[in-house]
């Protein structure tokens, strides 16, 4: 079965989920020869597995709190926090809350 993603041009509804977020599942938004977007849900307790991408990342925590560690480090990340990774860092995350995050991934060809 394939993916449904965003067309060019269309417009993809980020907002928070808020209460619905217990029902959401990540899913990628779309997917280009250079970029692609993901908005990621995870669960109080739930956690991405530390792990390496060849490409530059950001996480943009559109709600809910998560821990994120790299390279060794934890970091906390709130709603409406920002942040950037080199691609080729060991990054994890953990949700502290449900949360959902915008998640847009560099390709390097």
């Amino acid at each position: 079965m394939a993916i449904d993603h965003a067309r060019s041009g269309e417009a993809v509804d980020v907002r928070p989920l808020g209460q619905g977020v217990q029902a959401e599942r990540s899913k990628a938004l779309f997917k280009a020869r250079d970029l692609e977007v993901v908005r990621l849900v995870l669960r109080t307790g739930e956690q991405m597995a530390p792990h390496k991408v060849a490409g530059d990342i950001t996480i943009h925590c559109l709600e809910g709190a998560l821990k994120v560690t790299v390279d060794g480090a934890e970091q906390p990340m709130l709603a409406g926090q920002l942040m950037y990774l080199q691609g080729g860092c060991l990054h994890g995350l953990v949700a502290t809350e449900d949360a959902s995050a915008l998640l847009t991934i560099a390709l390097p060809r």
